[in-house]
């Protein structure tokens, strides 16, 4: 049985090993989400993924492997290395109480369009609109309509990873996001799991997380590929 740490190493992989199984697609020891549902593969051994990454390519456009510290190797003839995104990753060490002064939400399949609609506008590219399979989403409207929301990605029996956080531009500085995350973690804490996320080093938000009480915890890079 692996270690919650290990499992932390390649997100991706064991979250297709575990709570998103059904989601799994494999070839020859290199791991992906179907393609409706995320665009997301995970590997142990880079000497496989030149030939899994070509014939994922043949399912989508744009496609990413994440992995900690490996660098996967391609096939020039069907896949193009676009960029390397560096981001890290971090874990929840103390949750820090927050004041809610809001309604959250906890949304429904009947708010899938609005959910896409929203992660697109603030976070336009690559979420897929069944996304929203893989976990809980959660938001706050205002004006009758759909303005701040936080959601649930990668998952395994150990942790839940908190992602498409994101606020409309005319409702942000409002506190919306920091509610969000804090209700998301609360609630992942309740099912005795773990919560994590993902982002770009540098990014001014993990001093949010941070005084949320995350902590840094390593790189995690994304590298993103299209096909030939």
């Amino acid at each position: 049985m692996n270690s919650i740490e290990e499992k932390l190493k390649n997100p991706v992989w064991y979250s297709l090993q575990e709570t998103h199984k059904k989601f799994l697609i494999e070839y020859n020891g290199v791991q992906f989400y179907d393609p409706e549902i995320n665009n997301f593969g995970a590997f142990f051994n880079p000497e496989k993924t030149s030939g899994a990454l070509s014939k994922y390519a043949k399912k989508t456009d744009n496609f990413f492997l994440v992995s900690e510290n490996k660098t996967p190797i391609i096939d020039s003839k069907t896949t193009v290395l676009e960029r390397k995104i560096e981001g890290c990753q971090m874990v929840l060490e103390n949750l820090t109480e927050v004041k809610i002064t809001e309604e959250i939400v906890l949304l429904t399949d009947n708010h899938i369009d609005e959910v896409y609609d929203l992660i697109w506008l603030v976070m336009p590219g690559f979420y897929q609109k069944r996304g929203f399979e893989m976990g809980k989403f959660f938001g706050i409207f205002k004006d009758n309509k759909l303005v701040a929301i936080s959601g649930e990605r990668m998952q395994t029996d150990d942790f839940i990873e908190i992602s498409s956080v994101v606020t409309h531009p005319n409702y942000t500085r409002r506190g919306f996001a920091k509610q969000l995350i804090y209700h998301t973690a609360k609630d992942i804490l309740k099912e005795n799991k773990l919560p994590i996320l993902h982002t770009n080093n540098g990014n001014p938000a993990i001093s949010l997380y941070e005084k949320l009480g995350f902590k840094l915890s390593r790189d995690m890079n994304w590298w993103l590929f299209s096909k030939k």
